[in-house]
């Protein structure tokens, strides 16, 4: 009986065993998939953030892209700027949208300066939104036609991105002066300013990759 025993509470020790081994197996292998995550996810952000060095507004970049980084990396340069542009191009799409309901309220008073203000400034956006359409169509075009209108494609986008910045700037600028009530004001505010530092990172996403483009195509500088 005593050697039945004993053969019995060996079994169940080896049994608590085997599950021990097995539950220390599963908890090593789901910390080093973590770690291995973790290790990944921060070596994107760490490239990311290389890449949105040369942009005016670094934090804005790196949100942009960061959800575009894949296990192969990045997207190349010229996708870059084409997100940032898409990105740019959907907000000023919903600030148009915000800011006419607001030029609408407006008109339902007899406060004319404060309507021509935000008028003047819906006039704006509604360029820049036309004017960033353009910047993206003509940027997918750069290296389809050949690298004899790269520079026409270049110059075109560089005009219609810098003319958009111009304008949410005056915008910007034109709804700091108006009298709608303060928490409108600062919604109007923070949306233009969003496609103020988006439009300005897609103009240095852009000339980082007509650098590149041009040094890798042998397209000298006029």
């Amino acid at each position: 009986m005593s050697h039945i025993v004993i053969s019995h509470n060996t079994n169940k020790n080896s049994h608590k065993m085997s599950q021990t081994l097995i539950s220390f197996i599963l908890i090593s292998f789901t910390i080093f998939v973590f770690s291995t995550e973790v290790e990944s996810s921060s070596r994107a952000r760490m490239y990311v953030d290389s890449q949105c060095k040369s942009t005016r507004y670094p934090d804005t970049c790196v949100q942009t892209l960061l959800p575009y980084v894949s296990k192969r990396g990045l997207p190349s340069p010229q996708l870059q700027a084409q997100i940032s542009l898409a990105t740019c191009l959907l907000t000023a799409r919903f600030t148009k949208s915000y800011v006419r309901m607001v030029a609408n309220k407006l008109n339902e008073t007899d406060n004319t300066g404060n309507n021509e203000a935000v008028q003047e400034c819906l006039d704006h956006i509604d360029d820049g939104v036309k004017q960033i359409t353009q910047s993206f169509k003509e940027l997918q075009r750069i290296g389809k036609d050949g690298d004899e209108k790269f520079m026409w494609h270049e110059s075109n986008v560089q005009t219609w991105v810098s003319a958009a910045l111009t304008g949410v700037t005056s915008c910007f600028d034109g709804i700091l002066g108006n009298g709608i009530s303060e928490s409108e004001k600062a919604l109007v505010q923070a949306r233009i300013l969003k496609v103020k530092q988006l439009a300005s990172n897609s103009l240095a996403l852009f000339t980082r990759f007509t650098t590149r483009y041009r040094a890798s195509h042998w397209i000298k500088v006029p």
